[in-house]
């Protein structure tokens, strides 16, 4: 459900689009399909989705303002149903993007490919941090280090945390039945952040843009599966 309704949002951004308006897409389609928003409420957090363009990082608040050609929009969503929480997040071009936004999107994406694949079975949980590192600053970009993903299921955010670097081989060892939501964020100039007056909003120190991607994925006998997909 998290994945189909994040494929709907996708579908509706377009220059002249406001977050404002995906915010409440996001929200009656839950209330049509029996679920809860996972975010709003959350810590006092007001809306559905969190909605983060250009410089922004996580947890945007959406608004009035319309999207322009050439922006690119993170869009993080979560719900509950039955008592279990699933996550993701998206970033997606506005129009027409540039070559070199057009590729931190690719490599964000990509690495979070990387964490995936490396939450095994037997592993260590900082193999997950090492790959998403790896896989970003080998092309130059910046990881966002005030910011991780974490352990979900009855609760949104559960215990452990997964920072996005580090050295591999240390932290818990991966089991079966684990659950996870793997979330790089990167950035295309320096790793920094800073949260605006609203508490929430994180944008880039540098007002560089920044990419987020997110899954919830469960450890398995088979290798990794992705729950956020559809």
């Amino acid at each position: 459900m998290v994945a189909e309704i994040l494929q709907l949002l996708h579908e509706r951004v377009q220059p002249g689009v406001t977050t404002f308006e995906l915010d409440q897409f996001a929200e009656k389609q839950c209330i049509k399909w029996k679920a809860r928003p996972a975010f709003k409420g959350y810590g006092g957090f007001p809306f559905t989705i969190c909605a983060s363009p250009n410089d922004r990082v996580v947890h945007g608040f959406p608004d009035r303002k319309q999207l322009q050609d050439g922006d690119i929009l993170s869009i993080d969503f979560g719900l509950i149903i039955d008592g279990f929480y699933g996550d993701s997040a998206i970033t997606v071009p506005v129009g027409k993007i540039d070559a070199v936004t057009q590729q931190l999107l690719y490599v964000t994406q990509d690495s979070l490919t990387c964490g995936i694949a490396a939450s095994v079975a037997g592993g260590r949980l900082s193999d997950i941090s090492n790959a998403v590192q790896t896989r970003i600053e080998k092309e130059g970009f910046s990881v966002v280090r005030d910011f991780v993903g974490h352990g979900i299921g009855r609760k949104l955010h559960e215990d452990p945390q997964i920072p996005n670097y580090g050295a591999p081989g240390r932290g818990a060892q991966l089991q079966e039945g684990m659950t996870f939501a793997i979330e790089p964020m990167v950035n295309s100039g320096l790793s920094g952040v800073k949260v605006l007056d609203d508490g929430w909003t994180a944008v880039t120190v540098d007002g560089q843009y920044s990419a987020h991607f997110e899954h919830t994925i469960a450890v398995t006998e088979n290798g990794p599966e992705i729950l956020t997909r559809i």
